[in-house]
């Protein structure tokens, strides 16, 4: 099926392996459009889905990563009716989306080249990793009077610390760079000027390990979060028999003891 592309979410392949996907709305701060959360999806899977593509990467065009919904834009109309409406519009539409970055299969990254309000926070949080620089900053919902939504009260806890989540959520305002990346938000801190440079290293070291690895490894290490120590084991020796079996790590010990780069496939 052939991808649909929209302006306002651009999708960019590069030969070496990387997919740029950016939120492409820099006069809003690349605010949110009611359809850009399921398009971004729609883009990951794609990436998800071409045997090219070892790494996604999600950023925003001009100064912001991403400033959130956009109130002012478009037409919400395609929502439920009834008592129930505001459970069901978060659960059956709103949240879904964000729900699936995180069920992508190759890694992703988010790098935040400014500000991440709201939903932009989400998105991050979604991300497997997140680069910054001295412009990132985080910024909940307090200011709208809602909670952090759309799976960022799930991530921010695991990835931060229940006490350092429960600091930002209780006093609400920014979480600047510096502190994101103490709290352990941000994996990488860097300077503006480097970002793009810093990022497609990170890129580089992830497109020269063995994918298979890398996709089995994160599904076991995202469900342990929310499983057991003997759950964890279980589903480590079943991946161990499918890896043992796989060309690419048939390739990997070919390529150690001819003393050579390995060329990975995937399968």
């Amino acid at each position: 099926m052939e991808l649909e592309l929209v302006p306002h979410v651009l999708y960019e392949p590069e030969d070496n392996g990387i997919l740029w996907i950016k939120l492409n709305r820099p006069e809003r701060m690349n605010a949110l459009l009611p359809d850009s959360a399921t398009k971004l999806v729609e883009y990951m899977r794609a990436g998800d889905d071409d045997p090219n593509i070892r790494v996604i990467v999600v950023t925003g065009v001009g100064r912001g990563f991403c400033s959130g919904i956009d109130i002012g834009g478009g037409d919400r109309s395609e929502r439920p009716k009834g008592p129930d409406v505001s459970r069901q519009a978060f659960l059956y539409h709103t949240q879904v989306p964000f729900y699936n970055i995180s069920q992508i299969r190759k890694p992703t990254i988010a790098m935040i080249n400014g500000v991440a309000l709201g939903m932009g926070m989400d998105i991050a949080l979604h991300c497997d990793l997140r680069v910054g620089c001295e412009n990132t900053r985080f910024f909940t919902y307090q200011t709208v009077g809602q909670i952090i939504e759309n799976g960022g009260s799930y991530w921010l806890p695991h990835i931060a610390g229940i006490g350092h989540a429960l600091e930002l959520m209780f006093t609400g305002g920014f979480l600047m760079a510096e502190q994101a990346y103490e709290w352990g938000v941000l994996n990488k801190l860097v300077s503006a000027d480097k970002l793009e440079e810093e990022t497609r290293a990170l890129c580089d070291k992830i497109i020269k390990s063995p994918p298979l690895v890398q996709w089995l490894g994160k599904r076991i290490m995202r469900r342990a979060l929310s499983s057991t120590l003997e759950a964890t084991l279980e589903l480590c020796a079943h991946s161990s028999g499918i890896l043992t079996d796989s060309e690419d790590s048939v390739e990997a010990k070919k390529a150690m003891m001819e003393k050579r780069p390995p060329v990975f496939k995937g399968w």
